[in-house]
């Protein structure tokens, strides 16, 4: 049996690791994605555009929600938008995913409502990286962590 990398250390258990929403038109960036964060101990669901990564969000309450930026039916940035209005999802953190990160979309990413941009193609450990970054920094934003 193949043991995860660090990534997976904090995931003890299929009910308490946490969940990771990968939203992105390529059957083979989710899949990517997918596959790795699950070697890693992360529980994955996935959306093919904008509205299903909205209804997954406010159906699965991930932890960290992945969003391609460039996708049909409704693109990354409307996404990001309605779910930084909504009561439900506003406070997930969300990795924006650009293929033109080195423009202007990383800034035009923060103004939207992400929380991070990365340029695509990423590697997945890096994206396990931003995952597990993106927890940290949320456990330190409760209430309760700042009463600690």
């Amino acid at each position: 049996m193949l043991n995860a990398p660090e990534a997976g250390n904090e995931a003890s258990t299929a009910h308490t690791a946490p969940l990771v929403l990968i939203v992105d038109d390529s059957p083979d960036h989710r899949l990517l994605y997918a596959e790795f964060l699950e070697f890693c101990g992360f529980r994955v669901v996935t959306a093919e555009d904008g509205e299903q990564g909205i209804a997954a969000a406010r159906n699965e309450w991930p932890a960290v929600i992945l969003m391609d930026l460039s996708m049909p039916v409704m693109d990354g940035w409307e996404a990001i938008q309605r779910l930084r209005g909504d009561p439900l999802t506003r406070d997930i953190p969300i990795v924006a995913l650009s293929a033109y990160a080195f423009g202007d979309d990383p800034v035009r990413a923060r103004e939207v409502g992400a929380d991070l941009c990365l340029a695509k193609p990423c590697l997945p450990s890096q994206v396990a990286r931003v995952v597990r970054a993106m927890l940290f920094r949320s456990r330190l934003s409760t209430p309760a962590a700042a009463a600690v």
